[in-house]
């Protein structure tokens, strides 16, 4: 089931997208429908979703101003404006795809039609990948996964992953011996099938291996220490979770 938000100002545009979306039901989830710049942030840090229906024109401001404030995009991007001027400047944001208002019930079935296909080969993929590569090795019964990267695939024994970082559509694996290798995959990717495997989402940027956590340091969220001495920030909303991980 995919999330969607959906970031529009109009009451009416809001109405006619969540109706559209009404036949898509049995495999997206509308979230939430928020109204302005400040909304939909709070709206993608909570959520996490993976599409996001987006306005041009947000009262005072624009879909372009969310986009430059968010650290890391993660999401599928629909635009839809009524202006299609906006629309080179939508694809340099790699939207997925661009309506314009009113919208057209059959532009949106081939929108929702390509955004469905391309979400299930990127599953099928991952659990290919996930399959294939995620074997049992013959030192010591220790479990390997392949990173994707731009030339290869590197295979990294998994206890051996001290914690792994956002970086926008990539991210930053970190193990012992200081090894860094960069992946071709968002957090996202590595949270869905290492979650299972004592690793937790401390932060929208930092998904850590547990067994790597040397110390907590109390704050409002708090900090923890890593066992290669870095300090990573827990968000609030996830430090009680976090916490229950190691009373449990």
């Amino acid at each position: 089931m995919l999330k969607a938000i959906i970031v529009d100002d109009e009451k009416h545009c809001q109405d006619a997208l969540i109706q559209l979306l009404e036949n898509y039901s049995a495999t997206i989830e509308l979230v939430k429908t928020v109204e302005s710049v400040e909304a939909a942030q709070k709206a993608i840090n909570d959520y996490e979703p993976d599409v996001v229906f987006l306005d041009v024109h947000l009262r005072n401001e624009t879909g372009f101003d969310l986009l430059r404030q968010l650290p890391f995009i993660d999401f599928y991007i629909v635009f839809t404006t009524a202006f299609e001027e906006y629309a080179v400047n939508a694809f340099k944001y790699s939207a997925f795809d661009y309506l314009l208002k009113p919208i057209d019930s059959i532009e949106f079935n081939e929108t929702m039609g390509r955004l469905l296909e391309k979400k299930n080969q990127e599953n099928n993929s991952k659990r290919l990948e996930v399959l294939f590569h995620n074997f049992e090795s013959n030192l010591g019964g220790m479990k390997k996964i392949a990173i994707p990267t731009l030339k290869d695939y590197t295979f990294l024994k998994i206890p051996e992953i001290i914690r792994c970082e956002s970086d926008g559509n990539y991210t930053q694996i970190f193990s012992v011996n200081g090894k860094r290798l960069t992946a071709t995959r968002t957090l996202k990717y590595f949270e869905g099938f290492l979650d299972s495997m004592q690793f937790f989402r401390i932060h929208k940027s930092h998904f850590v291996n547990l067994s790597h956590v040397e110390k907590y340091i109390k704050g409002k969220g708090g900090y923890v220490v890593m066992s290669d001495g870095t300090t990573l920030e827990v968000a609030v909303r996830r430090k009680e979770e976090f916490l229950q991980r190691f009373s449990n």
